[in-house]
């Protein structure tokens, strides 16, 4: 008799005694209703008050993970998963474990991870707070979708399906709550199959784990770090350009448009703006080299032509050739100041030309020695 499981449901536990055996019993009953073998894994996280001992009770296999955290619960309770399809679930009586077979089904359809949508679904009164039903989930899932090109209706939910294979692409290492996005954020990079079915979410038993703002921003700050593209490439291409503008424009001399009088000031704003978005920009570059270095990302387009053409003697030669410029202005100005017997001279537009072109090419200079850095790793991996 075959007794390897045909699905795993794991249930993160940190002092759920008033609901963990429930939720144990309800997804064994759910999964035999449907004629599939099952087992439930209970990850305790530190509990102490016989969640354990209840979980087993009612027929789960509960693991220990000593390290407190929703992903470190997770990632314990998922290695210890024996069957090809794993189902992540609360054991707080949200979710509604009988609708577990409904993701098993659309995983056979071909899909790699099914999630339960709560804001596609029904939510019953009491079951989500109004600032995360109206606001925080809906603009974060908004927000991942915008950044990673996906289209989910409710990116957070706590039940969702997966295969095995699909998971261990994922390669997962986060013990936070931001777990639920590095998931779907993994998800989208290495191109899974992703659905949603729509569920019901109930009121929670017993006292909430989630803080709003902590937890909000746990995930905020993660979507974010893993799209360097929006957070800092595009801003510092921005700031590059609007910083080179006055420096350009005032070079000459001031400018008066209608009413408004344009001199070295601007020029100074202008070059700290522009250095600013380059070290931003350089930034940004440095962050795509790490996620596609530690098979977080697949190389795009920019990262692709990166590795194809700036090759650590380009970028020193371009960093030295824009330092050399920089000097040479500034040679001008020190030749032009001998010839006046170096008395008083007033030639503050050049010498801000030169500082920014000076300062931005040794930026250039150690941006290519840390991505060739990052091109080691990337090979010896």
């Amino acid at each position: 008799m075959n007794n390897v499981p045909e699905v795993s449901v794991v249930l993160p536990c940190l002092n759920e005694a008033m609901t963990v055996g429930h939720c144990v019993e309800q997804a064994l009953k759910a999964l035999a209703a449907r004629g599939l073998r099952g087992e439930v894994i209970v990850s305790d996280n530190g509990s102490g008050d016989g969640s354990p001992e209840l979980a087993r009770k009612a027929g789960a296999r509960v693991v220990h993970e000593p390290r407190r955290g929703y992903g470190s619960a997770y990632l314990c309770g998922i290695a210890a998963a024996r069957a090809p399809i794993i189902i992540m679930a609360d054991a707080d009586n949200t979710y509604d474990l009988r609708e577990i077979p409904r993701l098993v089904a659309k995983l056979h359809e071909g899909y790699d991870m099914v999630l339960g949508s709560r804001l596609g679904g029904i939510i019953l009164p009491g079951a989500m707070p109004w600032l995360h039903r109206y606001v925080g989930n809906p603009i974060l899932t908004g927000l991942l979708n915008r950044l990673f090109r996906l289209q989910l209706q409710d990116a957070h939910t706590g039940l969702r399906a997966f295969t095995r294979a699909g998971y261990d692409r994922l390669e997962l290492r986060t013990t936070g709550m931001e777990f639920a996005s590095e998931m779907i954020v993994s998800a989208g990079q290495q191109r899974l199959k992703v659905a949603e079915v729509p569920i019901t979410y109930h009121p929670r038993a017993g006292e909430s784990k989630l803080k709003t703002w902590r937890d909000g921003w746990r995930h905020l700050r993660y979507l974010m770090l893993r799209s360097p593209t929006h957070l800092f490439l595009i801003p510092g291409v921005a700031l590059v350009l609007l910083g080179w503008l006055p420096l350009v424009a005032l070079a000459a001399g001031p400018l008066v448009i209608g009413r408004f009088f344009f001199d070295f000031h601007y020029m100074i704003a202008g070059s700290a703006i522009a250095l600013l978005g380059l070290q931003t920009l350089t930034l940004g570059v440095h962050g795509k080299a790490y996620l596609v270095a530690n098979n977080l990302e697949h190389p795009d387009r920019l990262m692709a032509w990166l590795q194809e053409n700036f090759t650590l003697e380009r970028g020193l030669l371009s960093g030295l050739a824009l330092l050399l410029i920089g000097l040479g202005f500034g040679l001008r100005i020190f030749i032009v100041w001998a010839q006046h017997g170096y008395e008083n001279l007033f030639e503050l537009r050049t010498g801000l030309v030169a500082l920014t072109l000076a300062v931005s090419g040794t930026q250039v200079i150690v941006a290519a020695l840390f991505l060739s850095l990052l091109r080691i790793q990337t090979r010896n991996d």
